[in-house]
């Protein structure tokens, strides 16, 4: 049997700065624990910042390779994303999967499957119409196809949806308008399902090429079991349905009372998920959310030390090929 253990965490902005090193000192104490405590083989994260040596250098990874340059995570391969449109890294919110086995391929999605579109508010009533509002994604999904020790390849999706807060809508009433609010959460909504589509269209293609496939797809949606995007990318007519291409939540199977990995304002979310093909979730044993001494995201204090989200961790045995 070939045992592994796949986890998904928010580092919560994850930043470096060579005027701070204390700051970043107790950040990484307090993060260090968790991922070693993950003991993950692959591992999805979010929200990591990028550095700049120097004024005018190319952004880098720096927090990234401080965090983890003590950890077991330090010499595993490694997937990162860029800026759409550039080649380095984007300033804030990039995405990282990290392996202890080699990956056959690797790419970032973003506007690939799901072109650009622009949404046109509707008109005011004295016909007065405002500029479009251009519905792009914030930053882009990231694949990942890992070689298994026992031959097979895992596919992994890592992605960060958009949060459900307004974007500022130019209405004529001026953009602290209730409607600006109205339409600007409308526009938020389509950036989140509208990439949540993306990465499922992209998930089909993968089903497409190989129907058994062993598919991850992991990340901070911004969305609760309920909300549309999980819907969307489970790929099932209903909560709960079965099929062939259905993905199961995986995080769904810890007690109903550990089932969080956010606290806003005294109330657990579960808006971190970790999603398994049905193959993959045929070799599941364990799903662990590692959220004791989770703090309230609205109280926490600033600056936090580890993560206002809790890493969700499964483990797998595959049968050898």
């Amino acid at each position: 049997m070939q045992a592994f253990r796949l986890a998904t965490f928010n580092l919560e902005n994850l930043d470096w700065s060579a005027t701070r090193p204390d700051a970043f000192a107790r950040r990484t104490g307090a993060l260090r624990p968790l991922l070693e405590a993950l003991d993950a083989d692959i591992l999805c994260l979010q929200e990591i910042h990028a550095q700049r040596l120097h004024k005018h250098g190319a952004r880098q990874y720096i927090a990234l390779d401080q965090l983890l340059a003590t950890t077991r995570y330090a010499a595993f391969h490694r997937a990162t994303t860029v800026r759409p449109g550039a080649d380095a890294p984007a300033d804030v919110h990039n995405l990282a999967i990290l392996s202890r086995w080699p990956m056959r391929a690797q790419r970032q999605i973003h506007h690939d499957i799901v072109a650009r579109w622009d949404w046109r508010p509707p008109r005011e009533a004295d016909g007065s119409e405002a500029e479009p509002a251009p519905i792009v994604w914030d930053r882009p999904l990231l694949y990942a196809s890992v070689e298994l020790p026992n031959g097979l390849a895992l596919h992994v999706v890592n992605l960060h949806l958009r949060a459900p807060r307004a974007i500022p809508v130019a209405t004529a009433r001026g953009l602290g308008s209730s409607r600006a609010q109205i339409e600007g959460q409308f526009v938020a909504a389509l950036k989140r399902e509208g990439q949540a589509l993306e990465a499922r269209l992209f998930v089909e293609t993968l089903f497409d090429a190989e129907p058994d496939a062993l598919i991850a797809v992991a990340g901070d949606f911004n969305a609760d079991e309920h909300d549309a995007p999980t819907r969307l990318l489970r790929g099932g007519r209903d909560e709960g349905a079965a099929g062939a291409r259905v993905l199961i939540p995986l995080e769904e199977r810890v007690e109903p009372s550990r089932r969080f990995t956010v606290i806003h304002a005294g109330r657990p979310t579960l808006i971190d998920h970790l999603f398994a093909s049905p193959a993959l979730a045929a070799a599941w044993r364990e799903t662990s959310i590692l959220n004791e001494g989770l703090q309230d995201e609205v109280y926490a204090p600033d600056p936090i030390d580890a993560s206002l989200h809790a890493p969700v961790v499964a483990k797998f045995e595959l049968s050898s090929k």
